[in-house]
């Protein structure tokens, strides 16, 4: 039983600060750390429930965050920066559930800790089929594509409640309460990883009855930029057309495709956002 993990970080229990997660910064080697033993704690649940193979796709920052010779389960690691299905890089038909860990939510909506889609310096907001989605809606696109069910989230209440639309009865482990955007009331870590590892477990046993995402096809994304010129350089791309002055949609009944297309917006327009 395979499962695929992508791991981002700002999900995890104690992590309020960018400072916290930016490895340039002193205080990231710790709560890298806190993220290592949340990651692990998912892949070992998966093995009390009986998944024997794991890929962790480190998808934060600059995907190398997590040290290879600690992870459990054997698993392989993919990271590195630059991969043509960014935070789902990795997943195929093979697999048989997917976990996000240590997500975070979208900057719509209800308050979330260190909220952002992709670029909070170019996107405002993502629409999926008309709803909000973070992160890790629009990443369930991919999970869609290959056939295969997103079982387990993991992060803060508001990223738990906005992939329920998409993936309904997912399996999560709620590790912190988000207060604002910069802060939050998290579980002690010890208490959060134990969490983590239950809703895992539980997650890989119910594997038999699990879906697909549940995005109806053709799906169309709209991305509402900070600016119209980003909107505007989002164009560019062959698929993608203006909605109004600050927002783009994309429509395809591919949905790995639509993510792609999603991605190469993302990438194109950080370039003058930053």
């Amino acid at each position: 039983m395979k499962v695929f993990v992508s791991s981002d970080m700002e999900g995890t229990a104690g992590v309020v600060d960018w400072s916290q997660c930016r490895p340039a910064e002193p205080e990231y080697a710790y709560y890298r750390g806190l993220l290592q033993e949340e990651v692990n704690a998912a892949i070992e649940g998966a093995m009390a429930g009986g998944a024997t193979e794991f890929l962790v796709n480190d998808s934060h920052s600059k995907m190398a965050n997590l040290r290879p010779d600690t992870l459990a389960g054997r698993a392989r690691y993919l990271s590195g920066r630059h991969k043509p299905l960014y935070m789902m890089q990795g997943l195929d038909a093979s697999f048989d559930g997917v976990f996000f860990v240590s997500y975070h939510g979208s900057m719509a909506g209800a308050p979330a800790t260190l909220s952002h889609t992709y670029n909070p310096q170019a996107i405002s907001e993502v629409l999926l089929n008309g709803v909000t989605a973070g992160e890790s809606g629009i990443n369930a696109l991919v999970a869609l594509g290959h056939g295969v069910p997103v079982v387990l989230i993991t992060g803060d209440d508001t990223t738990a409640a906005e992939i329920e639309p998409f993936c309904p009865g997912i399996h999560s482990a709620v590790v912190k309460s988000s207060v604002s955007r910069f802060a939050a009331d998290s579980l002690h870590p010890t208490t959060a990883r134990e969490l983590i590892h239950q809703a895992a477990e539980e997650a890989v046993r119910a594997l038999p009855r699990a879906t697909p995402p549940r995005i109806a096809l053709p799906a169309t994304l709209t991305v509402r930029f900070r600016n119209p010129d980003l909107a505007e350089m989002a164009t560019w791309i062959d698929g993608i057309e203006r909605a109004d002055a600050v927002s783009v949609r994309t429509t395809d009944e591919d949905p790995i495709r639509l993510y792609r297309r999603f991605v190469t917006a993302v990438l194109l327009t950080r370039g003058i956002a930053e």
